[in-house]
């Protein structure tokens, strides 16, 4: 099917020229002189926000699931006790999605020598979101229970899939994309559910 302007509807050629991931310069329509479709910036940052968003959900899920399993979620529970949880869920998902990003992007720079431009980090970004899909799977404990070591299953899982997507993403060894990710990973656990932030919580 070919494109046309949003304007006032006559055919082009292309909507969009791409130099480089994340680097598109939008086309003038012929006919009305205005830009064939603005809207095609938009939805990069759409499917960048609605990945964002389920991304931090099943994180917070995973916490929860983590927590019903060490006894400190329960239906016996109080309101405050409620509201508590509530609040060191979202602390975990916050605070360790940003040391997992942080820490992500410096094994980029240190070890893949990986140049972070803003139109760069956008795609590594997405990519890291689109391959973590894998957490869809923490769904399944809402029919099913299950043992608290399938969720660290569905963590190696999810670790493996963000390998192979930063690999191809930057075209980098097998070994160092495994380094890479690995750190991040396990800084990550390391804030949210090491001894020290355990001892923060009594």
């Amino acid at each position: 099917m070919e494109p046309r302007c949003v304007e006032c509807g006559f055919p082009i050629k292309t909507l969009f020229v791409q130099y480089s991931p994340g680097n598109i310069r939008l086309m003038r329509c012929e006919n009305c002189k205005a830009v064939a479709d603005e809207y095609i910036e938009c939805e990069f940052m759409g499917s960048l926000w609605k990945s964002i968003f389920a991304f931090l959900l099943l994180d917070a899920y995973r916490s929860l699931l983590l927590k019903r399993n060490e006894g400190e979620w329960g239906s016996s529970m109080s309101f405050s006790s409620i509201v508590w949880t509530f609040e060191e869920i979202v602390v975990d998902v916050f605070v360790g999605n940003f040391v997992f990003f942080c820490i992500f992007l410096l094994s980029m720079r240190l070890m893949l020598n990986t140049s972070i431009q803003i139109s760069r980090c956008k795609d590594i970004l997405l990519a890291i979101l689109v391959s973590s899909y894998f957490k869809i799977f923490l769904i399944a404990t809402m029919v099913w229970e299950f043992p608290s070591s399938v969720i660290f299953i569905i963590d190696l899982f999810v670790l493996s899939s963000n390998t192979v997507a930063l690999k191809v993403i930057t075209d980098s060894a097998m070994n160092r994309c495994i380094a890479a990710c690995f750190c991040a990973q396990a800084l990550k656990l390391l804030v949210t559910q090491g001894p020290a932030r355990r001892s923060l919580r009594f």
